[in-house]
């Protein structure tokens, strides 16, 4: 078994330290989905960013540090924080519906879906606290910006809503439905009606949320 280079992270500093961290991100986010964190060294990351291994340990310190710099990375790409930017001048439906077709789009994409797979291929190889990372840098953190959009709207007095915890999760639970389940276990059956099916989910859930949160 080799023992990895004790050697503790550092900031990048010139712009050829950033393009190698940004190579060396790339290389292991397609790694990771490819084989999973299980099967992915910081050796095949090292070859596949065209880096030697100590560039890596150098700015990640071990592969844990870097499947979470990972996840942290893909996650503010694909869901910057603007995302849950609220706006009383808008109206909350609309807003809603914005974040919840951003949503549906993003759980159905191809590439997701393969990460979503490779975690679920680890926590079942015995390996749960990958899976905890990604919980922590994804939905935890989607989460807590909901939460805080939820709360505006009911201050503002455009929602009833009680438990803002409880109803951030209710919101993308309904607007999910069961369509990033099938194309986790791979049935797409009817490819040219999906677009429009994603839609319309997104479009059933946020009317049902607001059906039990406006102000009576």
């Amino acid at each position: 078994m080799t023992t990895a280079p004790q050697l503790k992270p550092q900031g990048p500093g010139r712009p050829k330290d950033m393009e190698k961290r940004a190579a060396i991100l790339e290389a292991a986010k397609a790694l990771f989905i490819r084989n999973a964190f299980a099967g992915t060294s910081m050796d095949a990351v090292a070859a596949e960013a065209g880096v030697s291994k100590l560039t890596v340990y150098s700015h990640f310190g071990d592969k844990d540090n870097l499947f979470r710099e990972v996840i942290r990375a893909r996650v503010q790409d694909l869901i910057p924080e603007e995302t849950y930017q609220y706006d009383p001048q808008a109206d909350v439906g609309e807003t809603l519906l914005r974040i919840a077709l951003h949503h549906i789009h993003l759980d159905c994409d191809a590439q997701n879906v393969g990460t979503f797979r490779a975690i679920l291929s680890d926590c079942r190889q015995g390996n749960p606290r990958y899976g905890k990372l990604m919980w922590e840098e994804g939905p935890t953190r989607t989460h807590g910006l909901m939460e805080r959009l939820l709360q505006h709207a009911v201050d503002d007095g455009k929602l009833d809503i009680t438990n803002v915890v409880r109803a951030s999760v209710q919101f993308f639970s309904l607007i999910k439905g069961e369509l990033m389940l099938r194309r986790m276990f791979g049935c797409e059956e009817c490819p040219h009606s999906y677009a429009a099916e994603m839609e319309q989910t997104a479009r059933d859930g946020v009317d049902t949320f607001l059906r039990a949160y406006l102000p009576r």
